[in-house]
């Protein structure tokens, strides 16, 4: 009889766990992001490398595209899931009447710098010299083109006033202004301090940091997140939990880890070949990447105030920002991994 009782514990333990998982809607989550290989996205490399997602029971494909704007249309035609994107994406969509939410964050700075040839360095005063010039950006309408667009707008031009090159995050675009093609240049880490200790550009704005980034648009700004359309976030919240459980786990190991920690983690691929570039730009960035996932509230009015200035179509009045981002999912991740 005791032996009994004893089977029938044992095998109410095992079923324990089982009882008590969340439940996943949708197992099989295709993630579309632009520029892998940079520092923006290290979070989603982390979750992946160390097999997060799959401890949360996902099976996660990831496709990299040129810049955030290709990933967000692969969202938007339905070949994939979830964008690992910037979150200024989700304010635009809102004004074509998508509706998109953020729910976990990587980086609470864009991390992306702009640099002038060095070349033509001696002749720039300020961003209205750009006037005219070719600048490399990841991809035409991504986050490093925001950039470039407002530091033009602080200065009276428009963005049809200077020519927008997509050059990618990685060897394409350290080669595009090593070789001339452009004549300036807006992009991620590692890619911006391999331009600069080659000395081939000079760094004329930067928010690679949470001062550098409060320097340039007047307060701190979320950068790349996890988004989705909404009526995915509503039909599969156990599944939208996974993926940020896994993000908030690959958050807190970054700020644990040591730079030989990341560097010994991520595919050598991303390295341009040097690890000491790689282990220095990481320093760079290291606080620009978010601790936790909690998407800010005062970043998200800096987003909102940021993007009027060079798109017509954003009109604060008429955004609803409580729409555009939750914690709610963040929280829970939280109080799960402490």
């Amino acid at each position: 009889m005791k032996r009994w009782i004893l089977a029938c514990g044992l095998a109410l333990w095992t079923l324990l766990p089982a009882a008590f998982a969340q439940t996943l809607e949708k197992k099989d989550v295709h993630i579309a992001v632009g520029g892998k290989a940079s520092f923006y996205y290290l979070p989603l490399t982390i979750a992946e490398q160390l097999g997060y997602f799959k401890d949360e029971g996902l099976n996660v494909k990831i496709s990299d595209f040129a810049g955030g704007s290709d990933a967000l249309r692969a969202v938007v035609g339905g070949s994939a899931d979830v964008v690992s994107g910037a979150y200024e994406h989700i304010i635009n969509l809102q004004t074509k009447h998508q509706m998109f939410e953020a729910f976990v964050l990587q980086g609470r700075a864009p991390q992306i710098a702009v640099g002038i040839a060095a070349s033509k360095a001696a002749a720039y005063h300020s961003p209205r010299d750009l006037k005219g010039l070719k600048i490399g950006v990841s991809a035409p309408g991504s986050s490093t083109n925001m950039v470039v667009n407002y530091l033009i707008g602080k200065e009276g031009l428009k963005p049809n006033e200077v020519a927008i090159v997509g050059v990618g995050t990685a060897a394409a675009a350290v080669a595009a202004m090593k070789s001339g093609q452009i004549d300036a240049i807006s992009n991620v880490e590692p890619v911006m301090t391999r331009l600069e200790q080659d000395g081939t550009i000079k760094i004329i704005a930067d928010t690679r940091t949470v001062a550098g980034t409060e320097r340039l648009f007047g307060g701190v700004m979320p950068a790349a997140c996890l988004y989705a359309p909404v009526e995915f976030i509503r039909k599969n919240p156990g599944t939208t939990q996974a993926l940020t459980n896994a993000i908030v786990r690959a958050d807190q190991w970054i700020q644990r880890a040591s730079p030989q920690d990341v560097l010994k983690t991520v595919p050598e691929a991303y390295l341009l070949g040097d690890k000491a570039l790689y282990l220095f730009a990481f320093s760079r960035v290291r606080e620009a990447l978010s601790p936790d996932g909690m998407i800010s509230d005062s970043g998200t009015r800096t987003t909102l105030k940021v993007l009027p200035t060079f798109n017509p179509d954003v009109v604060p009045e008429k955004i609803k920002l409580d729409q555009t981002y939750t914690n709610d999912f963040v929280r829970k991740a939280n109080a799960k991994y402490k």
